[in-house]
């Protein structure tokens, strides 16, 4: 697969070091849904060979990897691990993003650039329990409140992955005396800055993505970094297809299961693999015709994004590749465990794990919903 979209030697420098941890990654997955625990070797072992910097431009000291690269090679990543390469994503989207765009001022970029070269790893924290998807557009229970010259933050943050390794929290609070949602970086030494380790689900279950909990966390003023003018889900950000690829990943790992448990599975009922037989046939080629599918969609909108005088004719695209990817990859997944069987359902069978979490794609924004509604306005205003 990989051939037809490799374009350049760095993404092939980035492809050969990840396929050196493939094995290991692949060693550790089960144990990391089983036991619910943080691949903490695994981010590791990104951070030390900077894959944590490949998204930080190279006039910051990164590689500067654009979204198509980073697509192609957390695709593969997840192919390998899903909780790992979901995790690192979220770092890797948050730098491309803040980069791209300039989000903060000259010096604190400067800053944080060398945080990241140094290790350094990043996500937001938006979610909240009463508020539901930030993209949705609703205001944050976090408060930030000014204090003799310092920002005071208290509030509750849900769904914060990789929160066990992370060194900051880009962190939404609603700023009452400007009427406005601010970010905060907040470093994780910050006193009264706890982590409530409430993950406990069925799916992606290593993520850590625990409750962010703030109390009186008092910051500089210079830790307001963002202070936007419209809901984050109101922005194009093509580095969410992050998210989308780690799916696409899975699905692909799920297709390469159920074709070699195909070839090799030979019941005395048969002169040979089940692979012979029409239906197992039929299900193969519609899990390759997904795939493909997918796969082409998801890498000609990220060569969209990548290129400024197409990116402004970008809509509802990333919304498109999102809803179409992760939905492929459950049905990819559900195909493959037909192909398999029963035996899809061992606990010892990746199958049942992939299962498990191409779902949680379902609840990773944008939602379902909101993308075929914004298509549907869209039409209506043509």
């Amino acid at each position: 697969m990989h051939n037809l979209f490799v374009k350049s030697a760095i993404q092939q420098t980035w492809l050969q070091k990840l396929r050196q941890k493939e094995d290991i990654f692949r060693s550790k997955s089960a144990e990391i849904d089983e036991m619910a625990a943080f691949p903490k070797e695994n981010i590791q072992d990104l951070v030390e060979m900077g894959y944590t910097s490949i998204t930080l431009p190279s006039a910051y000291g990164g590689d500067g990897l654009n979204v198509y690269d980073m697509v192609l090679l957390q695709e593969t990543l997840a192919s390998f691990d899903g909780t790992t390469a979901l995790s690192i994503g979220w770092n890797l989207g948050v730098v491309g993003e803040i980069f791209e765009r300039k989000l903060w001022e000259p010096e604190k970029l400067n800053f944080f650039a060398k945080e990241i070269l140094n290790g350094a790893l990043v996500n937001r924290a938006v979610s909240e329990a009463q508020t539901g998807s930030p993209t949705r557009g609703g205001r944050p229970g976090t408060t930030a409140v000014k204090k003799d010259g310092a920002w005071v933050i208290t509030g509750r943050k849900t769904f914060t992955t990789m929160s066990p390794v992370l060194t900051y929290f880009l962190t939404s609070a609603w700023i009452e005396e400007k009427q406005k949602v601010g970010f905060f970086l907040l470093h994780k030494d910050l006193e009264g800055l706890t982590i409530d380790e409430t993950w406990d689900v069925i799916a992606m279950r290593g993520t850590g993505s625990h409750d962010l909990v703030l109390h009186n966390v008092t910051v500089d003023e210079t830790q307001l970094v963002e202070l936007p003018d419209m809901p984050r889900g109101g922005k194009l950000n093509g580095w969410i297809l992050h998210i989308p690829a780690c799916y696409l990943g899975i699905a692909q790992a799920a297709r390469d299961y159920a074709v070699h448990f195909a070839n090799h599975h030979a019941p005395n009922s048969l002169n040979g693999p089940i692979s012979q037989l029409p239906n197992v046939q039929q299900l193969l080629g519609e899990i390759d015709l997904e795939l493909i599918r997918a796969r082409h969609l998801i890498y000609s909108v990220a060569a969209a994004y990548d290129d400024e005088a197409r990116r402004e004719y970008l809509e509802n695209e990333l919304g498109v590749v999102k809803h179409t990817v992760t939905n492929s990859a459950i049905s990819i997944v559900d195909k493959a465990m037909r192909i398999v069987g029963a035996k899809s359902l061992q606990r010892t069978n990746p199958l049942q794990r992939y299962y498990r979490d191409v779902r949680a794609g379902l609840h990773n924004p944008p939602m379902d919903d909101m993308t075929i509604k914004k298509l549907a306005l869209s039409a209506i205003k043509q």
